[in-house]
């Protein structure tokens, strides 16, 4: 019987990498699709951005700036800051609301009975934490309540920064227009009582709410099949906190 050359060993072991390169996308294929989605949008928002940006500053007889100036200007920066600050305050309402807060019919909302923190039993926390769960969840004290609450806290931290970034970059931005305009610079705190500064913040938290209002209501009574968004599509519109 011939031997297995190098040549063959070598195919096999790039085909075992290939399959487990492609099983491991598989296992990670929602999260890697909506990253590469955010950075297409990420990168087509500062290419038609930087084309507006120059449009004005030619039309104001100034000269246009390079891409990586852009990129890096308050012009996007507060663009994107206070998109980013407005979809983390979605998710950081609607999960410290869905504690406390349910609503029948959604699958997005625990059963009617279920509103509250939930006993330690449930939680599997403490004595009740099985063997393969996260370390910190059979630990006592602030190591537990803090990853008791670390998905809060994250999205919280993520919320104020991106908050404090537009507070920030929209002053500059404002102070932009108004040295074109032959206005004088203003302070930041002056910036923070402007409409500028919250026109810019609750057009942003009323769509958000706005969109979380309609899934919640919306998934009583429509159905997307195989969605774990959704309830089963044959389930009544009343059963509550059933995915499908």
């Amino acid at each position: 019987m011939s031997e297995p050359t190098a040549t063959s060993a070598d195919g096999r072991g790039r085909a075992r990498g290939g399959s487990r390169l492609r099983a491991e996308l598989r296992r990670n294929g929602l999260g890697l699709a909506f990253v590469v989605a955010f950075l297409v949008a990420l990168a087509g928002q500062a290419v038609v951005g930087l084309a507006g940006h120059n449009e004005e500053l030619t039309a104001a007889g100034l000269e246009p700036v390079s891409f990586a100036r852009y990129v890096t200007g308050s012009s996007f920066v507060v663009d994107v800051a206070e998109n980013w600050q407005s979809e983390f305050l979605q998710f950081l309402l609607f999960i410290l609301a869905t504690v406390w807060l349910v609503q029948r019919g959604s699958p997005e909302s625990k059963p009617l009975a279920d509103a509250g923190r939930g006993s330690d039993e449930e939680q599997k926390v403490g004595a009740h934490a099985r063997p393969d769960s996260p370390a910190a969840a059979s630990a006592g004290g602030s190591r537990q309540w803090l990853y008791s609450h670390s998905l809060v806290l994250v999205m919280g931290a993520i919320f104020l920064a991106s908050w404090a970034v537009q507070s920030v970059a929209g002053r500059v931005a404002y102070n932009e227009e108004r040295a074109l305009d032959g206005h004088p610079a203003i302070g930041y705190g002056e910036y923070l009582t402007r409409p500028d500064f919250w026109d810019r913040t609750l057009q942003n938290w009323q769509s958000e709410l706005l969109a979380v209002a309609a899934m919640v209501i919306f998934s009583i009574y429509l159905r997307e099949r195989g969605s774990p968004e959704s309830k089963p599509v044959g389930e009544p519109h009343a059963t509550t906190g059933t995915s499908g």
